[in-house]
């Protein structure tokens, strides 16, 4: 392969997901009460050493974290994946930048990591959306016990509606689970 046939590899690129790990890893690192280096050795003991200088560089975005890195870091934090991939904001007046996604409400990012809803629903069928997350997305296991909260849930408001009382109400901009009402 001559010279020009050869491309460079590009510059790692950092997105605004790279950021929020960032600041994530050292938020829960320093709530935990962890050094860089106190980090590293449980990193190590756990299997999946990343080395003192390599965590300040992820702190810093100046290293990309690899999935195994992310579940790693997760798992000896002692939080799920997605509280170092979101923001520490639920709320629905704010924003976040998903990669690959661009800017959605809060709450809805947190939803979807935590595997409760679709990050987007649109189209003519918000139905078949859901279905298909649920069924692409999510183990039978799952899938069943949602099958059995969405029941329950329908059943409360029937209940609720008999004592003459308001249903629970969607928040303005969320479209319903599909049954409901």
């Amino acid at each position: 392969m001559t010279d020009e046939q050869r491309r460079p590899r590009p510059a790692a690129q950092y997105g605004p997901t790279s950021a929020t790990v960032a600041a994530n890893v050292r938020r829960v690192r320093e709530r935990r009460g962890l050094t860089i280096y106190g980090l590293s050795d449980k990193l190590e003991r756990a299997g999946r050493p990343i080395a003192p200088s390599a965590i300040a560089k992820i702190e810093r975005q100046q290293r990309q974290v690899t999935v195994d890195d992310l579940m790693a870091l997760a798992a000896t934090l002692g939080v799920a994946p997605s509280a170092l991939l979101l923001p520490l904001d639920d709320s629905p007046k704010s924003s976040v930048e998903i990669t690959g996604a661009g800017t959605v409400p809060a709450d809805v990012a947190w939803d979807w990591a935590d595997g409760q809803r679709p990050l987007r629903v649109s189209g003519h069928d918000p139905h078949a959306v859901w279905l298909e997350a649920e069924l692409y997305g999510r183990p039978p296991g799952r899938r069943a016990r949602m099958a059995h909260a969405e029941a329950d849930m329908r059943e409360l408001e029937k209940r609720q509606r008999e004592l003459g009382l308001a249903p629970h109400e969607w928040p303005p901009g969320m479209i319903q689970p599909p049954g409901g009402e």
